[in-house]
């Protein structure tokens, strides 16, 4: 019985741990869901030329075309060549999601 009863909770622990790692799913029925989704894109976009950057590759920035997405994500990508008070990955995630959450006028996405 004991032995049954130390299974058990050895194999839902790891379940526990697990559930607490990740950030929800965005909801589509949201209105900001594509908003928010294309925030974690140029957070994506800021982690990659925060990258470059340190290596000494040259910037890559998006052909603008008018659009709202290239405009943003050119903005980020160059504040990050540009200031190097942005020292870190986390610093420049962090400054890459806030940037466009504030251009793109939303709420900061559920964790």
């Amino acid at each position: 019985m004991k032995r049954l009863l130390v299974i058990c909770v050895v194999s839902l622990a790891p379940t526990c741990v697990w559930s607490h790692a990740h950030a929800g799913k965005i909801d589509d029925s949201m209105p900001d869901a594509q908003k928010i989704r294309f925030c974690e894109r140029v957070r994506d976009f800021a982690l990659q030329a925060f990258y470059d950057r340190d290596k000494g590759r040259p910037m890559k920035v998006f052909v603008e075309d008018g659009s709202d997405g290239a405009r943003i994500t050119n903005h980020v990508i160059r504040r990050i060549y540009e200031e190097p008070q942005i020292s870190s990955p986390k610093k420049a995630e962090a400054f890459g999601r806030a940037t466009c959450n504030e251009m793109m006028g939303t709420k900061a996405a559920p964790e």
